[in-house]
């Protein structure tokens, strides 16, 4: 069952990387509305955890507001889909005409200085298209890593999707992606990573909209290690066909303290930082998997077989 559910994927992602990208703008952004709306009425798992999630970040919505959030937040999802598939086919100019990001300067001054700049992302708005606009506009090529997908060639897609915009793509696993980024910012490269969700057993505990939850310790790590600048950036959209995002100025390594305890300190710095920019655009941030630690308690569904979201 578990391999048909693959090969389905795999093939709706071609399907929409093939087909998705010939379309006209307009009627492609008409059909992820028309998805993300009959997605959204039907009520599943992810737009329920969605819904939930944002009960967190807008503590006092009726239940009528989080509905009208969550239904926007499935357009804004399905909009990040739409423009995915299409990126492959936009020009150099459309691409550079995508993006208005604020303080890019702070970006541009970190690379001049030599010792490396991570970029670190929240899953808000269109991340792709942000890291297509620094290798488009900006002439910076950068490092990211991917967690592995099932089927494999589902994974490849991806791989190959970003590489083909000019990103180098690293595995999650396999235990080789640290040293790799380390190598890249010690030689005055850029990495960026999207840094909400920890996706292994050594995140860090974070205080995030009054619950804990683990973020990655990864880009504090490397700053600490390679001197490079830790910059978080937040995404948004609004109601033209331009994504906005600013960046924003950069998480200082503490003088004193453990290794850990430095960790611990500017991952929770980050989090802040996500957490202001989810705050102001709780609709485009697209966690529609459990992230906090009361949530990620086992559930039935998992004890009879099933899994938790990636």
């Amino acid at each position: 069952m578990h391999r048909i559910a693959h090969q389905i994927s795999d093939g709706l992602y071609g399907l929409g990387w093939s087909t998705v990208k010939h379309l006209p703008e307009p009627l492609a952004v008409r059909l992820g509305q028309q998805i993300a709306d009959i997605t959204w009425r039907q009520r599943g798992k992810g737009v329920l955890q969605l819904e939930a999630n944002l009960a967190r970040v807008v503590p006092d919505a009726s239940p009528e507001r989080l509905r009208e959030l969550s239904r926007a937040g499935m357009r804004s999802y399905l909009r990040y889909w739409m423009e995915s598939f299409r990126l492959p086919a936009w020009s150099a100019e459309r691409i550079a005409g995508g993006c208005d990001i604020k303080d890019i300067h702070l970006l541009e001054k970190g690379l001049a200085q030599g010792s490396g700049v991570i970029l670190a992302l929240p899953h808000l708005a269109n991340w792709d298209l942000a890291g297509a606009w620094v290798t488009t506009k900006l002439g910076v090529p950068f490092t990211t890593v991917a967690q592995r997908l099932k089927p494999e060639t589902l994974y490849d897609r991806f791989v190959a999707y970003r590489e083909g915009l000019g990103m180098e793509v690293l595995p999650h696993t396999g235990g080789t992606a640290f040293a790799t980024l380390a190598r890249r910012l010690r030689d005055g490269g850029l990495v960026c990573l999207v840094a909400d969700r920890d996706l292994s057993a050594s995140g860090v505990e974070v205080s995030f909209f009054g619950e804990t939850a683990r973020m990655p310790a990864g880009p504090s790590l490397l700053a600490q290690q390679t001197g490079a600048l830790l910059l978080p950036v937040t995404l948004w959209y609004d109601d033209s066909p331009v994504m906005r995002g600013r960046i924003h100025p950069p998480i200082e390594v503490p003088r004193t303290g453990t290794r850990a305890e430095k960790t611990a300190a500017m991952t929770q710095t980050l989090a802040d930082v996500f957490g202001a920019g989810i705050a102001d655009h709780p609709q485009d941030w697209h966690m529609l998997q459990r992230l906090w630690l009361k949530d990620l308690e086992p559930r039935p569904d998992d004890l009879d077989g099933g899994s938790a979201e990636s």
